[in-house]
């Protein structure tokens, strides 16, 4: 019986000599773009306090983006300020895949946190990380959330539409979206089995104006509508956790 992974690998194999050359071509003519300038930390906002940590890799770090104000994590604190007061934190680096965002974060001081939002897989996605090996990192990531933070909600990003990057071409293009798909649907599949979990996609459209220039990360208005898309979520899952909450009086 042919399995999943023995069909990812033969496709792998038999397209390696066209993958490598094409991945030597992108990473030649591809711009390398600076995480912008601005804080990674602060307190925004009205209303109930809302402790926020944003995790991830160069999406996260708001790469594309002039400013944080118009990145990911400007734009989520932004849309969250109306209901919450937020104080926040941005941990992100650019190259991170799961394993240097699970150090990075077991190397930050425990403090007690409501919500931890990654945006992580990219790099996984073209670094060949596997799937068990993936799960096994989101294991451990949970459980140091759960532990030292004592967050009760993780929300993770999906990874992005790899297939309809403008800035790879045929056949990478393809291969880079499968290799992503099989990642967030792992991904999917680990979430829908623990409570306090979920999968938020990326819901921008895979259009120039909304991408940076590199035609690989988002741009600001792609951040925009990814931070509407997370907020959305996070504010459902809070009035949830309100209405569990018990009354007094």
């Amino acid at each position: 019986m042919v399995t999943e992974r023995w069909l990812h690998g033969a496709l792998t194999l038999a397209l390696a000599p066209v993958l490598l050359l094409q991945g030597r071509w992108v990473r030649h003519r591809t711009p390398r773009l600076p995480e912008p300038p601005g804080p990674r930390s602060g307190v925004v906002g009205q209303g109930p306090v809302l402790r926020l940590l944003i995790l991830g890799d160069s999406s996260a770090a708001g790469v594309g983006a002039a400013h944080q104000d118009e990145a990911l994590s400007g734009r989520l604190t932004q849309a969250l300020s109306g209901d919450f007061t937020v104080h926040w934190t941005l941990l992100a680096c650019t190259g991170h895949k799961m394993h240097d965002a699970v150090a990075a974060l077991q190397s930050l001081a425990p403090q007690p946190l409501d919500v931890v939002v990654t945006a992580l897989g990219a790099n996984d996605a073209t670094g060949g990380t596997r799937s068990a090996q993936w799960l096994q990192g989101l294991q451990v990531l949970e459980a140091d959330v759960r532990e030292r933070f004592e967050a009760p909600h993780l929300v993770l990003s999906a990874l992005p539409p790899m297939h309809c990057f403008p800035a790879l071409p045929q056949p990478l293009r393809w291969y880079m979206g499968r290799c992503a798909h099989r990642l967030n649907r792992a991904q999917q599949r680990w979430s829908t089995e623990r409570g306090g979990c979920a999968v938020v996609e990326a819901d921008f459209p895979m259009e120039a104006r909304f991408m940076a220039d590199d035609g690989f990360h988002p741009g600001p208005l792609a951040y925009e509508l990814w931070a509407t898309s997370l907020a959305r979520h996070i504010r459902v899952q809070q009035d949830r956790s309100s209405s569990l909450l018990p009354h007094v009086g």
